[in-house]
Order: C-alpha cells, then structure tokens, then sequence
C-alpha cells in the first residue's frame, strides 16, 4: 500500500469513529418537560440544562429532546421516549396527570429536579394530586427552605445504587436552594434515599431569617421509589444577584451544572433509568 493509500485509510478510520456516536441508534430516548418562568433562579437554571443535557446526550449516546408544550405529556406522545425529566414544574392538567402516570405505571422512566416535587397549598402550586406527592414522590407538601442559595456537604447513603455510582462517600454539591418535606421519607418501605445533606454542613442557609437557616436534622436530597423507574433530585436552583450588588439584571452567581461530580451523579441516574427493566 502506498503511504498516500495508507494516510487516507487512516482518515476513514477516524472519520468513521468520530460519526459513530452521531449515527449510530441512540441507546434511549429522553423528553424533558419545562415552563421557565417566574423565579429568575429557576429560568437561569433551566437555560443551563437546556445547554448541558445536550452534550450529555452526545457523549453517552442518547437522544434528549425538550418542550415547553405541557399539552405533549399524552399517551402518544410519551410512547416514543424511555425517560421523561420535569426540569422544573410539573403538568397541572387532569389528562396530562393521567397520562404521566399511566406512562409511570407501564414502565417509564423519570427524573426530576427541584421544583418539580413542590407542593403547598394554598399557593399557586397546591398540593392537588395526591398521587404524584404522596405515593410517588412520598415527600407530600413543601415545608421550608434554607435561603441563600449555598452548597452543601452531601452524604450518599447508598453507594452501590448506579446512579451514585462513583460518587465517594460524600461529596460538596452546588449552590442550591434545599427543601424540606411534610412526610418522612425514611418511614416510607417503597422509598431508598440515596443522598442525603451530612450534619458537617450546619449550620446551612445564610438567611437573614433565622428559620432559612437549619442547624440540625436529616433532610433527604436524592432518592428513589423503588415501585417505578425514578429518581428525583433537590438540585436545581442557581444563586442570583436579586440585590443587584454585580449589576440590574439579576445575575446568576452560581451554576447547577458547574459541578463534576454532581453530574456524574445526574448521567449515571439517565444512564440507569433508560437501561433498566422494571
């Protein structure tokens, strides 16, 4: 072979691998459902996933594809995905409700962030759908939160779980804004929690209200329904300048998806929620 022949048959090679992940069949499917509107930490954290799922999905070959449209959660529609994630809300219409969890019921997966588990009624979110806070989720209503948005010291409590595989024993999250929860999700027999916050974070929260800052307790940030093929995590909620200290426009201090290990954590969930069999 002559050393032209063999420089081209060198540049076919690595062409073909460098389109392989591109051409070859994803290994999933994923929808991800979103409204990004109100609270400028959830629109700016929305804008980031919506950059980093993406890129996810290229490097471990899967298909992610996202709406707005909340009039997609129907039975046809979700036929043709393996997962779906609510990156901040969740639908509030009676037939998508059923479909979601007709989809849940018949194998689906799902991975939720943040706001997609509040609940508190009265408020615009109420806690109206039984099923999906109190048997899916388990966590019930909304009860508090830490403010400022800080990281914490996680705790997995779980470490041969494959969606905190890698992770360590513990490891330091993002910023976030961190949820407390009506119900105990460790009296729950269907609930595993996976990640919870370690008791060398406390104090957390800055407030300036001093009940935005917890000092002690067990607070779950990752867990599982060990009925359906889901996991939820209480990441999702970016720091922003509503001070205005940086500028006028509500700045963004801190990013959710700025954190290796954190997303180890959330392509691990994907990687296990589309491959697995219920």
């Amino acid at each position: 072979m002559s050393f032209s022949a063999r420089i081209f048959a060198i540049l076919l090679f690595f062409s073909c691998q460098s389109v392989f992940c591109q051409s070859s069949s994803p290994r999933f499917k994923v929808i991800a459902f979103y409204t990004g509107k109100n609270d400028q930490a959830h629109i700016s954290y929305v804008k980031e996933a919506l950059s980093w799922f993406p890129q996810a999905a290229a490097t471990n070959n899967f298909l992610f594809e996202a709406t707005k449209d909340w009039n997609n959660m129907n039975d046809d529609f979700l036929s043709n995905y393996q997962v779906a994630v609510f990156l901040d809300t969740r639908p509030e219409d009676p037939e998508q409700r059923a479909a979601f969890q007709r989809f849940m019921e018949k194998g689906g997966g799902w991975l939720g962030f943040h706001f997609s588990a509040f609940a508190l009624s009265p408020s615009a979110y109420p806690q109206n759908w039984d099923w999906y806070h109190n048997i899916f989720l388990g966590s019930g209503q909304y009860k508090s939160n830490t403010w400022r948005p800080t990281s914490a010291l996680l705790k997995v409590e779980d470490r041969r779980h494959p969606s905190v595989k890698g992770l360590g024993m513990k490891f330091t999250a993002s910023p976030n804004e961190w949820y407390r929860w009506q119900n105990d999700l460790k009296a729950n027999p269907d609930i595993e929690v996976l990640v919870s916050i370690d008791p060398e974070s406390f104090p957390l929260g800055t407030g300036p209200k001093p009940h935005e800052i917890w000092h002690e307790g067990y607070y779950p940030v990752v867990w599982t329904n060990t009925r359906y093929k889901m996991l939820y995590v209480n990441m999702g909620h970016n720091d922003i300048d509503y001070e205005h200290k940086v500028d006028t426009t509500n700045s963004t201090l801190s990013f959710t998806f700025a954190n290796k290990i954190q997303n180890k954590m959330i392509t691990n969930a994907l990687l296990w929620l589309g491959s697995r069999k219920k």
